[in-house]
C-alpha cells in the first residue's frame, strides 16, 4: 500500500480520462460553436499537461517502489523517507504547473467561443462519421429536412478514386463494393 498505487491509478485512470475529454472538446468544438480553438494555446496546453502529468506521477512510482506508504500526511517521523522531501517538493511544483495549464485551456475555450477562427466548412476534419453531415450549429433534429441514410461503417477510410481518403457514411456503395 505505497505511493506506487497512487501514481499508477492516477496516471492510468485519471490522466487517460482527462486526455480523452480534452480530445473530444478540441475535436467537436467547431461543430458546437462554429469556431476553432486557438491551435498554439492548444499545443501549449497539451505539452504542459502531458509532461506535467509524467513529472508528477513517475516520481511517485519511484517513491512507491522505495516503500513510501500512502495516506500519511507527515513523513518527517521516519528518517528513511526524509530523502524524498525534495522529490515531493518537485512533484508539488509540477502539479502547480499542470493546474495553470488547465487554466490556459479554460481561457482558450471561452475566448475561442467568441473570437476563435470561424469554421467555414461543415466537416473541417474530413471525418466520415454521421455527425459531420449536420450543418454548423444544427437546429432541432440535427438535419434540416430528411434524415440521411447510412450506407457505410462510420470509419470507412479508403480512397474514393478522386484523391479523398474518406467517404462519408451517407455516400451510397458502388456496385460490388462492401462496407467494412
Amino acid at each position: 500500500d505505497t505511493y506506487f498505487v497512487v501514481a499508477h491509478f492516477h496516471i492510468v485512470m485519471g490522466v487517460s480520462a482527462f486526455f480523452g475529454m480534452f480530445a473530444g472538446i478540441y475535436h467537436w468544438f467547431p461543430k458546437m460553436f462554429g469556431r476553432f480553438m486557438n491551435n498554439t494555446l492548444g499545443y501549449i496546453h497539451f505539452f504542459l499537461t502531458f509532461a506535467g502529468a509524467y513529472l508528477i506521477f513517475w516520481p511517485m512510482h519511484y517513491e512507491g517502489i522505495a516503500g513510501m506508504p500512502r495516506r500519511y500526511y507527515d513523513y518527517s517521523a521516519w528518517e528513511s523517507f526524509k530523502q524524498f522531501e525534495s522529490l515531493n517538493a518537485f512533484i508539488s511544483i509540477a502539479a502547480i504547473i499542470v493546474f495553470f495549464a488547465q487554466l490556459l485551456f479554460v481561457v482558450n475555450f471561452f475566448v475561442s467561443i467568441f473570437r476563435g477562427r470561424k469554421c467555414l466548412v461543415q466537416n473541417p476534419w474530413g471525418s466520415p462519421s454521421l455527425e459531420w453531415t449536420t450543418p454548423i450549429n444544427p437546429g432541432h433534429g440535427n438535419w434540416p429536412g430528411e434524415i440521411p441514410t447510412v450506407h457505410r461503417w462510420p470509419y470507412d477510410y479508403k480512397d474514393d478514386g478522386h484523391g479523398n481518403d474518406f467517404i462519408p457514411q451517407t455516400t451510397p456503395l458502388r456496385e460490388g463494393e462492401e462496407s467494412h
